[in-house]
């Protein structure tokens, strides 16, 4: 499905405003679509739609979910269209009553069970991968079988965070490699399972812990239960990339908190890629931290270089190409007073397709910048992510083909240096449990059944029906 945001509660009295501001919370994760489903133990009631929490939703759709327990999704799409019925959380009838699932990660073996199940006569409604587990779970083999839900959780491969509703229970599972982070909150009696903890500690919650890896964890009106549906390997794989870019500084993920993670690559990019400067900026907000660590470690002065609206969304994160150039030339402006004759460091979290930074050299250049040195505070991004990340292609990835050399050419910049794979994982005392494949190409969960962005979507203009 994709790198998103999920978010629950069980056991307050508006469950859905409770959602709306979480989600609130995690809209850097996703800016596609939103929706909240919620419940009461005896109706359950949904809104979604295109486009941020904000504009999809009013007090007055707000006020229509009602319930105690509700469960909510921000997208950001690496399989399926953009398209409103692939907006989540999905909401199902089955024999047994409503099901919904919203989903943050990847399936890699989607593409195998769609086609097991189509086969079979099932009809999907969404071209994403979450789908599929709404038929395991409606199918006869797990419904009339003890551990229903774990038993079809266990069938899955790839990335995912899960969190499923029925109208009396919430329940929250994540993958036995623990690709992606999940969180358990607690707000006096109420129980709260986020994406990161800053959704959370906005809320006045306490986070609790993590949701294991392999772990089903269930709230409903008897309590908190935990059982295992996977016994975890013998190595996680959680996102490095979570630390590097799609967190929020102010989270904690995989135990660590992402401000201090990305203040540590910054320094360590400072000691392997030293530079002869004036000023150090960031590019906002994701290479704010590894600006200011670089900053301390070199002893060049900080400096606001480039100024965010806020009010544009994260680029990297736009569907199509054009909007992402577009976001590109309105999200972000230079102070020529502070970077013109000077010579620039410019720290940011990542290269990927290269456009991005090309352009923000060039506005450098444009206001006068002396000599501009871009330090970026991970490696290379030269392979595919297949577990939840939209670079799905090595075409998309300036790195794939391309060496460090070539790369700075093309942006322009003076020079260009890259945080190595060691400085990456020096923050964390088991660096074997983070995936790293997007650097290295080593996928921790073999991809062979995995499928590009568009592939389950049908082909409705070359459709032919027997007679």
């Amino acid at each position: 499905m994709e790198s998103c945001g999920v978010f629950g509660v069980y056991g307050v009295r508006d469950a859905a405003s409770a959602t709306y501001r979480g989600l609130f919370s995690l809209q850097h994760r996703g800016q596609e679509g939103a929706g909240i489903v919620a419940a009461d133990g005896q109706h359950v009631t949904s809104f979604k739609g295109q486009g941020l929490v904000s504009e999809v939703f009013s007090r007055a759709s707000c006020r229509d979910l009602k319930g105690h327990l509700a469960i909510g999704h921000v997208r950001y799409s690496t399989t399926g269209s953009t398209r409103i019925q692939n907006v989540q959380p999905l909401v199902v009838a089955c024999v047994d009553g409503i099901w919904a699932v919203a989903h943050n990660g990847n399936l890699v073996n989607a593409a195998r069970l769609r086609s097991m199940y189509q086969e079979a006569g099932a009809i999907f409604q969404t071209s994403t991968d979450s789908e599929v587990l709404v038929h395991l779970l409606a199918d006869p083999m797990y419904r009339s079988r003890p551990r229903r839900v774990a038993r079809a959780l266990g069938e899955l491969e790839g990335a995912f965070a899960f969190l499923l509703m029925t109208k009396s229970c919430v329940m929250a599972a994540r993958d036995r490699f623990g690709f992606r982070p999940l969180s358990i909150g607690r707000l006096g009696d109420a129980v709260l399972f986020a994406s990161e903890t800053c959704a959370l500690t906005q809320m006045g919650a306490e986070p609790v812990r993590d949701v294991a890896p392999g772990e089903l964890v269930v709230a409903d009106e008897t309590g908190l239960h935990a059982s295992r549906f996977a016994e975890p390997g013998e190595h996680l794989a959680q996102c490095v990339f979570e630390m590097v870019y799609f967190a929020r500084p102010d989270s904690v993920v995989f135990g660590r908190n992402v401000h201090q993670v990305r203040l540590h690559y910054g320094m360590v990019l400072a000691e392997e890629h030293p530079a002869e400067a004036d000023i150090v900026i960031a590019i906002p907000d994701s290479g704010s931290s590894a600006a200011l660590g670089y900053s301390r470690r070199s002893g060049i002065p900080l400096d606001f270089g480039f100024i965010r609206n806020h009010y544009v969304g994260r680029t990297f994160i736009m569907p199509r190409a054009d909007e992402r150039v577009a976001g590109v030339d309105m999200k972000l402006s230079v102070l020529p007073e502070v970077v013109k004759g000077k010579r620039v460091v410019v720290v940011d979290d990542s290269i990927v397709r290269g456009t991005t930074a090309r352009r923000r050299v060039s506005r450098l250049r444009e206001a006068g910048a002396r000599e501009i040195h871009m330090r970026v505070s991970c490696p290379p991004t030269a392979h595919p992510c297949f577990y939840g990340i939209d670079f799905p292609t090595p075409d998309e990835l300036i790195a794939g083909d391309k060496d460090v050399e070539t790369i700075r050419r093309f942006v322009g910049a003076d020079s260009l240096a890259y945080l190595s794979l060691a400085g990456l994982l020096s923050p964390f005392s088991r660096p074997q449990d983070f995936c790293t494949a997007c650097f290295t190409g080593e996928y921790p969960v073999d991809t062979g059944g995995a499928c590009a962005k568009g592939a389950l979507e049908p082909d409705l203009r070359n459709l032919e029906l027997p007679l």
